[in-house]
């Protein structure tokens, strides 16, 4: 019998990746191989955002395009958060789509390959599952580096996000069921990712609690070499969780800070001000002066004004973060901001977005400037392609290597050039 073929697609963000290679690791487990070619493929899936509008609209083509591509008899399926938030919708809308499964559903359960042709199914959650796929079986690591998700859902209230309302509650792993996937993976850098990673371990105060956080990052970085962490609320930065990322040779920043205006982020229910998040930056590069930088901003939040906008441009300029990301507001069904005055024209936004996106750029571009004539330890993700600390995986510059360098090990460098955000390497 020839053995069955499955495609996935990923979208969205890192912890989307995860989730698939969740997915991934229960259909090998079931006995099929992963093929490149959607158009072989028996079973194919699309794991997809739901975020925001861009995001949906870029889940919506992917799906359609992949049916164009799919074989005969082919069987389509969505998952992720679009199936989750919209799974009804959706099935009304993309008849091409065979099954539309939610969170924690198989996505072979209810549409079986080989069931009678045209049959259709929905199996979306009626309630969040424990823990979703987190401990689903997961295969090893292509990559010299993977992402490990440590807790799903959120308890925050931002006022313009849903995840919430279908992500669930924080639901936190505990300790060893992470160390056994770290371990199971076989890689030399582990990114931890979560919708809130700082909150790790608040919600089972019991086993876990408040700081959970801290002696996770150090067990993980015991076992890999390099451990980066992702999404860091900036209330809950401690000075023992700083130290803790110091120590694991990685002092990579990406902190969660939406906006610097302080009554903007009222608006938003986010804590802080520019002024508290210049001082932990600060206070940061003080402990390591080689520590990197990340950052995302909402433009056009409801109630944004010139004030604010000159805030953020005034923070960006200070701040001299090596990594920024700028993103126009956008409405999501449900949330808080909805219902707020004060909206913010597009064009406006787009206006803002220029100018903050040119600033930044030329920043990180400085930044990058700066490390020429310094030698670094870096790891060689690909052919030609590798990173040092100061790049995350998949969301910043690269580092340019002589091809002959091994991949997925670490190697000394000198920078020799930049490229705006990419950098060129010798090996030493």
């Amino acid at each position: 019998m020839t053995q069955q073929l499955f495609y996935v697609e990923t979208l969205g963000c890192p912890k989307n990746q995860v989730d698939s290679d969740k997915l991934i690791g229960t259909l090998l487990a079931d006995g099929m191989a992963a093929t490149d070619d959607p158009g072989t493929a028996d079973l194919v899936v699309v794991n997809t955002c739901a975020f925001i509008d861009v995001a949906r609209k870029e889940s919506i083509d992917t799906i359609l395009a992949l049916d164009e591509q799919r074989k005969s008899g082919g069987r389509l399926v969505v998952t992720g958060c679009m199936a989750e938030r919209y799974g009804a919708e959706l099935t009304e809308a993309l008849p091409e789509v065979d099954q539309v499964a939610g969170f924690g559903v198989p996505v072979n359960l209810t549409m079986k390959l080989g069931d009678v042709p045209g049959k259709r199914s929905i199996a979306v959650s009626t309630a969040v599952p424990t823990l979703d796929l987190l401990n689903l079986p997961r295969p090893k690591s292509t990559s010299p580096w993977a992402y490990v998700k440590i807790a799903e859902g959120c308890d925050r209230t931002c006022g313009f996000c849903a995840i919430p309302s279908f992500r669930g509650p924080q639901r936190s792993r505990d300790i060893a069921s992470i160390l056994d996937e770290v371990d199971q993976l076989q890689v030399h850098e582990i990114v931890l990712v979560a919708q809130d990673l700082a909150s790790y371990g608040k919600d089972r105060p019991g086993e876990l609690g408040a700081g959970a956080i801290v002696p996770l990052v150090r067990a993980v970085s015991a076992r890999v070499d390099w451990t980066r962490l992702l999404y860091l609320y900036p209330s809950d930065l401690s000075d023992d969780l700083i130290d803790a990322i110091c120590e694991t040779g990685v002092p990579y920043f990406d902190l969660s800070l939406q906006h610097v205006s302080k009554s903007l982020l009222r608006r938003m229910r986010r804590w802080g001000d520019g002024d508290r998040f210049l001082r932990r930056i600060a206070d940061i590069r003080d402990r390591e002066p080689g520590a990197a930088f990340r950052s995302n901003f909402i433009v056009g939040y409801p109630g944004e004004t010139e004030k604010d906008h000159d805030q953020l441009l005034a923070f960006v300029e200070q701040a001299q973060l090596d990594w920024c990301g700028f993103f126009a507001f956008s409405p999501e069904e449900g949330t808080y901001a909805t219902g707020l005055d004060g909206a913010v024209d597009m064009a406006l936004i787009n206006d803002r977005l220029a100018e903050l996106r040119e600033m930044q750029d030329e920043i990180t571009a400085r930044r990058r400037d700066d490390l020429i004539g310094t030698t670094t330890r870096v790891l060689v993700d690909s052919s030609g392609e590798a990173r040092s600390t100061r790049e995350a995986p998949e969301i910043d510059g690269i580092v340019e290597v002589p091809a002959h360098l091994t991949v997925g090990q670490f190697h000394g460098v000198r920078i020799v050039d930049a490229m705006g955000p990419d950098l060129v390497a010798e090996s030493l």
